[in-house]
């Protein structure tokens, strides 16, 4: 039987109801999923699946990541709301290619772990399942595990593998909707030109379950715990002089107040210069070097190759003294004594991130 796999959530509990059902039966896992969106977040769930199969004895297939063909495929229909019309083409996508593989594998039945997730319809996937079996051949498993105590069940399961329990269903325009009615910032989408990993991206998430992979495999002790923190998103920001925008390079948790402002420098100490409006803070990059214990040698440098997060909290940390100030602190190859015209727009807002202890 071959098993289309949405994610490791819907997946391990689905898969281990299957072995129970039909234990003569090799089962395979079919990850296919071209609608995930990032590329980061669907290596993150590929991982996870990876590491479920593996736990369950069940060898896994990765598909082809046809994203340009599946946003192809449902254009048009970006803003129809969840289990409408566009999930429905992602539904067909799906087992349809799911059907193809397990014909060119040799075998005889399918099914798809997207019956049991709570955000998909079932009657959908019965519907077009019965209409591929009736084109193929190849029998259609139809399971409602989520019914009576599925649901908690799946729950538990989640919980006692850690698994990566993901906050959206992984379509962009899915992402895009939940994000808008939650009034939050789309962070997922975030990926800075510096390269550096963000507090609770998807690249720090997947940072995190390959140590959770190292640590099974080394048999170490572990939990998975949830942390509520302040987040920190840059979105854009220049700083002019005498006209001329110059290489800046804004430090975390750096905000100003309406996005905007100018000033001039009032007073310095320890290399830190104090402009006389808005709390802004300017540093040479050679203070910079001796604070981080690095040697950079321009700005451009440090724009394209920073320290990572921590490391520059550290930093900001030794200047304002203070783990709570969010005045803002720059960093330029040279500080000259001229007015200062600062464009900055940044968020902060209260989050949750997991970590493993």
């Amino acid at each position: 039987m071959l098993v289309h796999i949405c994610c490791a959530v819907d997946s391990h509990y689905f898969l281990e109801r299957v072995q129970e059902e039909f234990p003569n039966e090799e089962l395979v896992g079919y990850f296919y999923d071209p609608n995930i969106h990032p590329y980061s977040e669907y290596r993150l769930r590929y991982l996870d699946v990876e590491y479920s199969c593996k736990r369950l004895g069940i060898k896994l297939i990765e598909g082809a990541y046809n994203l340009e063909e599946w946003l192809k495929k449902v254009k048009g229909m970006e803003h129809l709301p969840e289990k409408g019309d566009r999930c429905t083409v992602c539904y067909d996508d799906r087992l349809d290619t799911t059907v193809k593989k397990a014909q060119e594998l040799g075998h005889d039945k399918f099914t798809t772990t997207l019956l049991i997730s709570p955000k998909k319809s079932q009657e959908k996937l019965e519907k077009i399942g019965n209409n591929l079996s009736s084109l193929t051949g190849l029998e259609f498993i139809y399971r409602d595990y989520k019914a009576g105590n599925g649901a908690e069940i799946q729950g538990k399961k989640v919980k006692e593998n850690s698994l990566y329990r993901q906050n959206y269903c992984g379509c962009l325009f899915g992402l895009t909707a939940q994000r808008q009615a939650q009034k939050k910032i789309m962070d997922e989408m975030f990926n800075p030109i510096s390269k550096q990993i963000l507090p609770e991206s998807i690249e720090q998430r997947l940072e995190l379950y390959i140590k959770r992979n190292a640590l099974e495999e080394n048999g170490d002790k572990y939990k998975i715990i949830k942390q509520r923190f302040l987040n920190y998103r840059l979105l854009s920001a220049k700083v002019i002089i005498a006209k001329q925008i110059v290489p800046s390079h804004i430090m975390c948790y750096s905000t100003i107040n309406r996005n905007k402002m100018n000033g001039r420098i009032e007073y310095e100490k320890d290399g830190i210069h104090y402009l006389n409006r808005e709390e802004v803070k300017i540093i040479s990059l050679e203070t910079f070097n001796t604070l981080a214990y690095t040697e950079y040698k321009s700005i451009k440098e440090l724009m394209y190759n920073p320290l990572d997060f921590d490391a520059e909290v550290e930093v900001r940390q030794q200047i304002v003294n203070n783990p709570y100030d969010l005045s803002t602190i720059i960093v330029l190859d040279e500080v000259i004594d001229a007015k200062y015209e600062i464009e900055l727009n940044a968020q902060t807002y209260e989050d949750i991130k997991e970590e493993i202890i």
